[in-house]
């Protein structure tokens, strides 16, 4: 079975279409965060998403604009140092960003809360990271009780697959900062013909999707055009050679909606035309091992 579009509104052109789009193709999910649009995607999101309030919601904390950075200076949970590094796990700064998503989204609960890139915070020194991941975890643990926040994870580019941290490690992390039952959901992690490493190793049940997989948490793959450069890198024979008929575009979401374990593949379209495209890509049965061996084998040699 394959995995179900979301809508990704990074680097999403007409963010409220996009909406519309993807609840019509059937998305649950919507991921955003406060950066992206020029720290404008969440305001964008509320209007389209209280017409649809039936779709699940994904945001983040850790990565802000200038303007968001001025905000927390001048409510006090940001100095002027850390402002000016355009990201931060510091505890006071994940509840005041959580408790803005909340308003930007006009949203009582947040349905998931990613930290984003969290291997920025602390690069090369892993015990400190693991301890702003543990300390941020506690926070979203007290807006879970709260009721702010349904559950939480991670959205990284690099953390997993230089092994800043594992799934294993974030599931330690996570019962630590709960003090045992804990509400970690989710982790967000780039999948695509470029990024092929976690395919790789999913065909073979070792890396971070099978580990996610394996404790119950939700798997939403990011960037599977690759920011929109795969559908010209790859030509008509090799989308035939992934399965005849289908264009590069959707040969390459089909890749990545078949890798064992990924439950959400985030697009980044606001036209119908590309929601229907990837809507009819993922229709298709998934890729057996057989071929993807086949794919990887063809990229190896190129």
């Amino acid at each position: 079975m394959t995995a179900q579009l979301a809508l990704g509104t990074y680097r999403c052109r007409a963010i409220p279409e996009a909406v519309v789009r993807a609840a019509a193709s059937g998305a649950q999910w919507v991921d955003t965060a406060p950066n992206y649009a020029t720290g404008r995607a969440q305001i964008l999101l509320a209007p389209a998403l209280s017409v649809h309030p039936l779709l699940n919601v994904s945001t983040k904390t850790g990565y802000f604009t200038a303007a968001t950075g001025t905000d927390a200076v001048n409510d006090g949970v940001l100095d002027q140092d850390q402002a000016a590094a355009g990201h931060s796990l510091a505890p006071d700064y994940v509840r005041w960003q959580t408790g803005r998503n909340r308003e930007q989204l006009r949203r009582d609960r947040l349905d998931l809360v990613l930290l984003h890139n969290p291997e920025r915070a602390h690069p090369g020194d892993r015990p400190a990271l693991h301890r702003a991941i543990r300390d941020a975890f506690a926070v979203l643990e007290e807006a879970v009780a709260f009721g702010h926040v349904a559950g939480y994870g991670v959205a990284t580019w690099a953390g997993l697959e230089e092994e800043a941290f594992t799934v294993g490690d974030l599931l330690a992390l996570a019962a630590e900062a709960a003090g045992g039952r804990h509400h970690l959901a989710a982790v967000q992690l780039p999948v695509s013909l470029v990024m092929m490493t976690p395919i790789a190793q999913a065909l073979h049940g070792r890396g971070p999707i099978p580990a996610a997989v394996g404790a119950g948490l939700r798997v939403m793959a990011s960037a599977p055009l690759h920011g929109g450069e795969l559908p010209g890198m790859v030509d008509q024979e090799f989308a035939d050679l992934i399965r005849p008929g289908l264009t590069p575009a959707q040969a390459c979401i089909l890749a990545v909606a078949s890798c064992p374990g990924v439950t959400n593949v985030l697009l980044a379209a606001s036209g119908a035309p590309h929601w229907k495209e990837a809507a009819d890509a993922v229709a298709q049965p998934s890729l057996t091992a057989a071929k993807f061996r086949e794919i990887i084998g063809v990229l190896a040699s190129a």
